[in-house]
């Protein structure tokens, strides 16, 4: 008897059980942006505050320290286009490998599924996604920007690849987390490779032309093509009076960018389907590890 009061009831597992429990999702949502603000005097302004600093601080430093000032067009929304979705990716990873194990007294005591921790934070993730569009649509809009169909299923199709990758990676590594800490400082190292893995800080065009036809493995990295998908949807819509539209495009953006992209995304979406198995072969230890 003793036994049974220390493994909560079972629940339906799985991605699509967590969906059927909307009302519980929106609960936890709204707990961790709650929990994430509370006694804080700035409260939602740090989902602007935060990614405004990195920016300034790519911009001013290392910008200039490669002297991308003047070789890329318009570089501060090349720049921020570029951390507004690494950013989500980030987030989602970090605090979805924690979710587990910050929420361990709800996890081991209610019947819910656990995969919808990690399914939270990616939402809350792209809660703080609005914030920073703001901010990139106003300097675009400042700037002359343009926006065009095709920019827009860009941007859609690069949210959506880091929705699915964000919530595989954050499915796996907090099951894992569970069972080894480790784990989380792993995460740190791996965000901090992300910001030079994908262009943001520097153009598509230098990878290419320092590497070829080897830049093609480059593009294997979905998240370097959700950066591109996003510079396309905002950067490449500012007008530059030494570059036209068309020229920005052939100069730094690869060919077929939205044929690559909706490929990734079919990749994610498989990732997605994996890291559901390697949750569900560890689930049913997570109560007695954590």
């Amino acid at each position: 008897m003793a036994e049974a009061q220390l493994t909560p009831p079972t629940a339906n597992n799985g991605l699509l059980a967590v969906f059927q429990r909307r009302y519980l999702l929106r609960l936890l949502v709204r707990r961790e942006i709650n929990a994430r603000y509370q006694g804080s005097f700035l409260g939602l302004l740090w989902s602007y505050i935060n990614p405004l600093a990195q920016f300034l601080v790519y911009w001013a430093i290392i910008g200039g320290v490669l002297n991308l000032h003047d070789e890329v067009p318009n570089f501060p929304i090349h720049l921020f286009a570029g951390l507004v979705i690494v950013h989500f990716f980030t987030e989602t990873f970090g605090a979805g490998t924690r979710s587990i194990v910050r929420n361990k007294s709800i996890v081991v005591k209610m019947p819910l599924p656990r995969e919808m921790f990690p399914v939270a934070t990616m939402l809350v993730s792209l809660y703080h996604v609005g914030p920073q569009l703001v901010v990139l649509v106003i300097a675009c809009v400042l700037s002359g920007w343009t926006p065009d169909p095709v920019g827009m299923l860009a941007m859609v199709i690069a949210l959506l690849m880091i929705m699915a990758i964000g919530t595989a990676v954050a499915l796996v590594f907090s099951v894992a987390n569970v069972f080894f800490r480790d784990f989380g400082n792993i995460v740190n190292v791996l965000q901090m490779l992300v910001r030079f893995g994908v262009p943001m800080i520097y153009p598509y065009s230098m990878v290419e032309s320092r590497f070829g036809r080897a830049a093609d493995f480059y593009l294997l990295n979905p998240l370097a093509d959700a950066v591109l998908l996003f510079q396309r949807a905002f950067w490449v819509g500012v007008p530059d009076k030494d570059h036209s539209k068309s020229d920005i495009m052939a100069e730094h953006l690869p060919d077929n960018l939205l044929l690559l992209g909706l490929g990734m995304l079919g990749v994610g979406l498989v990732m997605l389907v994996g890291a559901q198995l390697i949750f569900n072969k560890l689930d049913n230890k997570i109560p007695e590890r954590l």
